[in-house]
């Protein structure tokens, strides 16, 4: 919620009831759970009103912002890890000679 750990909800409610008293700390945490309700109702209708007016293309805007944000989660080890790692596209089967057959010879190599 809003990034903040379990410490950081510890510490803020301390300081809340120090600051607003016991008397007032239930109502304030009440309004401030209803606005954060709020807002995030608001959020998910904005997101299903866009969705419904842009169809399809509302996935077309998506993807690029998906990629983006693949590129912002970037680990170059992970990558360097994954790149060793990987097998990758096997070499073709090399073509020996026939027994007895010569090897072409390159005139610009000799």
């Amino acid at each position: 919620m809003f990034g903040l750990s379990l410490e950081h909800l510890v510490i803020l409610l301390v300081a809340a009831l120090f600051v607003l008293g016991p008397e007032r700390l239930p109502g304030a945490v009440a309004t401030v759970a209803r606005s954060a309700r709020r807002a995030r109702e608001f959020a998910t209708g904005a997101q299903q009103r866009l969705e419904a007016e842009l169809g399809p293309e509302f996935q077309q805007l998506r993807k690029p912002l998906q990629d983006l944000q693949a590129l912002r989660d970037f680990d170059p080890r992970t990558a360097l890890r994954r790149h060793l790692l990987d097998d990758g596209p096997a070499a073709p089967p090399s073509v020996g000679l026939s027994p007895g057959e010569r090897p072409p010879v390159d005139s610009e190599a000799t």
